[in-house]
């Protein structure tokens, strides 16, 4: 049976995000339907989950977030990963998490194959 998937992705730092998500979708079971929305940052991703929770059966949440010199970078990714892991446990939803969390560029592209991890996460319980 084929299931609906929505994967978020965040624009920000775009060749990063672009490559998470080639890696995602060529581990996501074949059997899947899938919507892709595009968003400025990874702080709006938890709202168009949220927004789209009834209408798929699972998530995909994809984006980097880069350590500067403010405490922005510690706001930020606490905030996205636990909004996602509340609208996972309440909707009883799995959301796949592709989101780095690096302290820099190069260790963000280093990392550009994770959504592979994101992708049979959600395999895993999608198609159990």
């Amino acid at each position: 049976m084929k299931k609906k998937v929505l994967i978020v992705i965040s624009n920000y730092y775009k060749e990063i995000s672009e490559a998470l998500l080639k890696s995602t979708k060529s581990y996501l079971n074949k059997q899947t339907n899938l919507k892709i929305i595009k968003v400025p940052g990874v702080f709006e991703i938890p709202v168009i989950i949220s927004k789209n929770i009834n209408k798929f059966d699972g998530f995909v949440a994809i984006g980097c977030v880069i350590k500067g010199k403010t405490a922005h970078f510690d706001l930020i990714s606490k905030s996205v990963i636990d909004a996602i892991m509340n609208i996972s446990i309440d909707s009883k939803k799995p959301i796949g998490n592709c989101i780095l969390t690096c302290f820099n560029y190069k260790q963000a592209l280093a990392r550009k194959n994770k959504g592979k991890e994101a992708a049979l996460a959600l395999n895993s319980i999608l198609y159990k």
